[in-house]
């Protein structure tokens, strides 16, 4: 069995960053949700972008990306941040509307800084990625 190699780099990457403030601004709008009752789709919202930025994060931190070459992983990294941000705008303005208290109101919040988090991660994968050219790592600074 060979060793997985970990790419020391990527934490301290842009993109290794902000996929660690992605991860952490989901999981307290997840928490404000739960702790204040919310409805269970602000809830499973930020608990869902929580897991699958975590497991983005895992997938280029440990170059699996490279060894699941079948799927071009930055592309659907795109599709998973644009479809987070529409998602949130919805669910989070909603949140905000409705207002049933303040644990919701601050989960709404934390979830449109989600939403402005997963746009800016959508457009640094997009300025990295190049559809005619070879693919390879997208982890450069």
């Amino acid at each position: 069995m060979a060793a997985v190699e970990v790419d020391s780099g990527f934490p301290r990457s842009p993109r290794g960053a902000l996929k660690i403030a992605r991860a952490l601004v989901a999981f307290v709008a997840f928490l404000c949700f739960a702790a204040s009752r919310a409805p269970g789709a602000y809830a499973a919202l930020a608990g869902m972008e929580t897991v699958i930025t975590a497991l983005f994060f895992l997938l280029y931190l440990l170059k699996l990306d490279k060894k699941m070459s079948w799927l071009f992983w930055p592309l659907a990294d795109i599709f998973n941040s644009v479809i987070a941000a529409l998602f949130l705008l919805v669910v989070c303005l909603c949140a905000i509307i409705i207002k049933s208290n303040n644990g919701t109101l601050a989960g709404g919040v934390f979830g449109l800084v989600l939403l402005v988090l997963s746009a800016v991660d959508a457009v640094l994968l997009f300025q990295k990625i190049s559809l005619g050219g070879p693919r390879g790592r997208n982890t450069a600074k």
